[in-house]
C-alpha cells in the first residue's frame, strides 16, 4: 500500500509564508541595525572640472569611514552626507588603490558605526545584504546570498585583490564603497564592483582585508609594501628547463625592465631573465611574486632564482620599500 506523501515543510508545521517572514525579518533587522552608519560621498576631482559619488560606512565613533579608493582617489574636495541629513567636509586619511580601499574622517558627534565580522567564517549560501547611499539621503538595500568565495579581482592599479566575495545582491550605481553585511548587521565585505555583461554577479572586498587595510591607513596613511624594482610578464618555461632543474611550475616571470638602483639591479639581474623561485616559493608570474612582496620583506635578504638562457642562477636580493 502506498502511503500518503507529505510536504517536508507541512510535516514540521512550517509553511512557505513563515519562512518568508523569517527571511524578511532577518533582512529588515540587519538593515535597521546598519543603515544609520552608511553615508553618501560626493567628490570633486583634482582638475575641478568634474567629480563623482559613492557610498561609505563609519567604522568608529570618531568619524572614520571606509569607502573604495576609486571613489575618492585624486579628489580635491570630499563631502559626506550622513544618514541623518548632516553634511560634512571630509579629510582623506589614507588611500590604497591596490586593494581599492580608502579611509576618510569627518568631524561630527553622535556617529553610528559598524563592526567588522570575520569573513574567514563565511559560508556559501548565507544571507548577504548590500547597503548603499547612491543618491544622498535615499539609501538602497538589496539582499541575496554569498555565491562565491576566494575570488580574485584586478584593481585599477593592475594589482590582483585576493579573497574577494561574490554575491548576487545587486549593486546599484553609486553603491561602491558601501557595506555588505550579514544577518546580524556585521560588515562582511566592502562592495566594490559589478560585472556588467553578467546577470547578478557582484563583488566585495572581504572584511578581514578591509579591517587590516583600514587599520594601517589610519595608523600610517598608506600600506607599506616591498618591491624588487622590475617589470615583467608571464611566460611558459621550456620543458627542458623544467625537467633539468625539477621545477614545480610550468610558467615564470620574464623580466622586461629593471629600475636603476633597484633591488633587482643590485642583485645582478638582467632583462630577459625568467624568475622561477623567490625565497624558496615558486614564481608562476607577476601576481605570484607581488603577493609575496609584503612589508615584512623590506630590506630582508632572500634568495631569488631565475633562468638565463638555459642556466639556473640564484642570487640574493633585498627588496626595497615600494613608493607606489
Amino acid at each position: 500500500m502506498v502511503g500518503k506523501l507529505t510536504h517536508p515543510a507541512s510535516a514540521v508545521g512550517i509553511d512557505d509564508s513563515a519562512l518568508l517572514d523569517a527571511y524578511s525579518e532577518a533582512v529588515s533587522g540587519a538593515v535597521e541595525r546598519s543603515r544609520r552608519a552608511v553615508a553618501h560621498i560626493e567628490v570633486q576631482d583634482g582638475t575641478g572640472s568634474g567629480g563623482g559619488s559613492g557610498s561609505g560606512f563609519f567604522i568608529s565613533p570618531d568619524g572614520c569611514l571606509v569607502t573604495n579608493s576609486h571613489v575618492v582617489h585624486g579628489a580635491r574636495r570630499i563631502r559626506v552626507l550622513l544618514a541623518d541629513g548632516r553634511k560634512q567636509e571630509a579629510d582623506l586619511v589614507g588611500d590604497d588603490p591596490h586593494t581599492d580601499l580608502a579611509v576618510l574622517r569627518v568631524s561630527a558627534e553622535d556617529i553610528a558605526f559598524l563592526d567588522f565580522g570575520d569573513s574567514a567564517g563565511l559560508r556559501l549560501g548565507q544571507i548577504a545584504i548590500a547597503i548603499g547611499s547612491p543618491m544622498g539621503f535615499q539609501q538602497t538595500v538589496t539582499a541575496g546570498i554569498v555565491s562565491g568565495l576566494d575570488r580574485s579581482l584586478r584593481a585599477a592599479s593592475g594589482r590582483l585583490i585576493d579573497n574577494i566575495i561574490q554575491t548576487d545582491a545587486a549593486l546599484n550605481p553609486g553603491n561602491s564603497g558601501g557595506p555588505l553585511v550579514d544577518a546580524r548587521g556585521r560588515v562582511i565585505g566592502v562592495n566594490t564592483a559589478i560585472i556588467r555583461p553578467a546577470q547578478g554577479i557582484c563583488f566585495a572586498i572581504a572584511s578581514n582585508t578591509a579591517r587590516w587595510v583600514a587599520g594601517w591607513l589610519i595608523k600610517d596613511g598608506r600600506i607599506r609594501r616591498s618591491s624588487l624594482g622590475l617589470s615583467g610578464h608571464t611566460v611558459p618555461l621550456l620543458r627542458k628547463a623544467v625537467v633539468t632543474y625539477r621545477l614545480p611550475n610550468a610558467t615564470g616571470l620574464m623580466v622586461d625592465g629593471i629600475e636603476t638602483g633597484s633591488a633587482a639591479e643590485r642583485a645582478g639581474m638582467e632583462t630577459g631573465d625568467i624568475i622561477v623561485r623567490f625565497d624558496g616559493a615558486p614564481v608562476t608570474g607577476g601576481d605570484a611574486i607581488q603577493a609575496m612582496l609584503t612589508a615584512e620583506r623590506i630590506d630582508v635578504p632572500a634568495p631569488i632564482s631565475f633562468l638565463r638562457n638555459l642556466d639556473l642562477l640564484t642570487r640574493t636580493v633585498s627588496p626595497r620599500e615600494s613608493r607606489r
